[in-house]
């Protein structure tokens, strides 16, 4: 069974004396907002997946090999905050955990995220991503991706909560404003 946070005030109090931090979610949810700036506030290595792990420059896939040894790697440090969700390193990821934060927005608000930060970022590299990785026009493909994310890719994830990482706790945020209220909490610049 999922530890879940009681509430936004136990979670802040845990993240205040978390040194590994897992962000995890739908693409377009926020996650990497969210993570830059607990970051920022609470000086912690900020390691993104996409950036660090998937993703050569120009878009070349790293070997899903490469992948699990560069996040044993990471994980080991005493301090990080990983943002990503691939729910198949989960194994390495959740037993050294201190807090999950699952920004789990409704669809629409996802699909709305990814919307808006293609139109921002267009043609450009964002900090979360490898060099060489532009942000591109949503395809088919990924808009289907968050269009089924929660039907999917939800069940994976609690699964894999319950079996990598039972003693660690989930804090469930729904919508911006509960982001806000977390990064108010901890005294993140929201």
């Amino acid at each position: 069974m999922v530890h879940c946070a009681q509430n936004l005030e136990e979670a802040a109090e845990i993240l205040k004396s978390s040194n590994r931090i897992l962000v995890v979610g739908c693409s377009g949810g926020g996650k990497s907002t969210l993570s830059m700036k607990l970051c920022a506030r609470f000086g912690l290595e900020f390691i993104s997946m996409d950036r660090d792990i998937f993703w050569l420059p120009n878009w070349q896939a790293r070997s899903r090999s490469e992948q699990r040894e560069i996040i044993s790697n990471m994980v080991a440090a005493d301090r990080w905050l990983m943002d990503g969700s691939n729910p198949s390193s989960f194994d390495l990821r959740l037993p050294r955990a201190d807090i999950v934060l699952w920004v789990r927005l409704p669809r629409w608000r996802c699909l709305l995220g990814v919307y808006r930060r293609a139109f921002r970022n267009y043609g450009k590299k964002r900090p979360e991503m490898a060099e060489g990785c532009v942000e591109k026009w949503p395809d088919k493909d990924f808009l289907s991706y968050i269009w089924n994310f929660e039907h999917k890719h939800a069940p994976i994830f609690i699964r894999n909560f319950d079996l990598y990482g039972p003693q660690v706790p989930v804090l469930v945020l729904k919508s911006r404003r509960e982001v806000s209220q977390l990064l108010d909490l901890v005294g993140a610049q929201a």
